[in-house]
């Protein structure tokens, strides 16, 4: 290369400020440079990881479309992308967070949590999503780069996602079944179910989930229709996933979306045309509409208006109705009624497949607080009841408080209802779900089968109670 000659400096030169030439005013007023394409869906999806596992916030407060401005501001396929990131990060957090302390011997300082939220992200994409290599690690040094809080990681970032792309098939590799469960979860489980229950019951709820519905007529004709198979308990579960809304059938109101284990405490009250049923905490709304359907004189009553509206969007598209009323079931009061159901609030530890949030938000201190309002409810709702009728009480959780014992406290502070034992034959379903005592437990284990897409139900729990006198 051949040199240049040296510039010759004025005689002052040492005592003049260096300057460089003003900005232009369209330099000072040009607009930035658009982010580049996916990186707004990786900025929310790791926004969304650090409120959720962070802060306690849950992914349907974070990922609505009306949850924030930047995720409103998504078009449709990156919101869908930013909520599979966070929902499958959050899935397998265990093992992500594995992997990268392979790679992070030394950890992240503390002033670096924005950077773990990145790294979260970006090895979600690579480990199980599908989703192009280049694409996760790009983006995600990107997206440091443009903190100057974080940028100086950036380097560091890139080498660790790099580390993961080229140990993916170890990383991924069969481990620990508890790896993706909070320790006190497992411990819970374990000590309720026994190690090897609690151990598929772990491995389930790493697997996508499955997508059932319940449908008006004719299971077999819309399972056809729709590329799916019916349940032996007559749910229709599809193979393939597509958007909810745009599946035949749907405009119509020929079915909608409620898991095989959801289904089934409705079912329970055989209800028949003139019974008066009521649905205590009935939002969204599917075991309303089960009951409507069977031709029931329904109230369904939910404290929460904006929920009760999802209620009523969803009966009108199934061309089905009932009393809808925005009220507490703590204190509600009416006439006796033939039949109550009530679906609890409850920790939902069963719909962790489903929600995978709820694994790292929930405490062993929420159980205990939530079976006291579980006992308070059902004590009140068999007050609601003429004698005679039936109370189903049920609780999406797997955890004895919310289901086995407040059934057993029951019985012993009150002497005027009984258990009325439920049958596997009734519902069609294993004997494995039915307890000795006569209650609905299923597990997120139960209906297994080899492929994931035909495998597994909510965790549930449901029993049948009499008012007596």
């Amino acid at each position: 290369m051949i040199p240049r000659a040296p510039t010759p400096f004025p005689p002052d030169a040492k005592s003049r400020p260096v300057t460089r030439p003003p900005r232009s005013y369209q330099q000072r007023h040009a607009p930035a440079p658009p982010p580049p394409p996916g990186l707004q869906a990786r900025l929310v999806a790791a926004s969304v990881l650090a409120d959720v596992a962070g802060q306690g916030s849950t992914l349907d407060e974070r990922l609505g479309a009306d949850a924030s401005a930047r995720m409103s501001d998504l078009d449709p396929r990156d919101r869908a992308l930013a909520r599979s990131i966070a929902t499958v990060a959050l899935r397998r957090l265990g093992t992500i967070r594995a992997a990268l302390a392979r790679f992070l011997e030394k950890g992240l300082p503390k002033k670096a949590a924005a950077v773990e939220w990145t790294l979260i992200a970006a090895t979600a994409q690579i480990l199980f999503l599908d989703v192009p290599d280049h694409a996760a690690v790009d983006l995600a040094v990107h997206a440091i780069r443009r903190d100057p809080r974080t940028a100086a990681f950036a380097a560091l970032v890139n080498a660790v996602l790099r580390n993961v792309i080229r140990a993916r098939d170890e990383l991924v590799a069969p481990t620990d079944p508890f790896i993706d469960t909070p320790a006190w979860l497992a411990a819970r489980w374990r000590k309720t179910y026994g190690d090897e229950t609690a151990a598929a019951m772990a491995r389930a709820h790493q697997l996508e989930p499955t997508l059932d519905l319940t449908v008006k007529a004719e299971p077999d004709v819309w399972a056809e229709r729709l590329g799916g198979f019916v349940l032996p308990t007559g749910s229709v579960r599809l193979l393939n996933h597509a958007p909810v809304t745009e599946l035949p059938g749907y405009e119509e109101g020929a079915w909608w979306v409620q898991d095989a284990a959801a289904a089934l405490p409705a079912r329970l009250l055989r209800a028949q045309p003139g019974m008066r049923i009521a649905d205590l905490c009935a939002a969204p709304g599917g075991k309303t509409a089960q009951l409507a359907h069977a031709g029931a004189e329904v109230l369904a009553l939910d404290r929460s208006a904006e929920r009760m509206k999802r209620v009523s969007a969803n009966l009108e598209r199934l061309h089905l109705s009932a009393d809808l009323t925005v009220g507490d079931a703590l204190t509600y009061e009416a006439q006796a009624f033939d039949a109550i159901l009530l679906d609890a609030p409850c920790s939902a530890t069963g719909t962790i497949r489903r929600h995978p949030d709820v694994a790292w938000t929930k405490r062993a201190s929420d159980i205990a607080s939530l079976a006291k309002v579980q006992a308070r409810m059902i004590d009140h709702a068999i007050n609601l009841l003429k004698p005679g009728g039936i109370l189903i009480y049920c609780t999406c959780s797997m955890e004895p408080e919310e289901g086995e014992m407040q059934i057993n406290a029951l019985l012993r502070r009150n002497p005027d209802v009984g258990r009325k034992p439920i049958v596997a034959e009734e519902l069609s379903i294993p004997n494995m779900c039915i307890s000795a005592q006569g209650d609905l437990r299923t597990l997120p284990c139960h209906l297994y089968h080899d492929d994931a897409r035909r495998s597994g139900l909510d965790g549930f729990f449901a029993a049948r109670i009499e008012r007596l006198i």
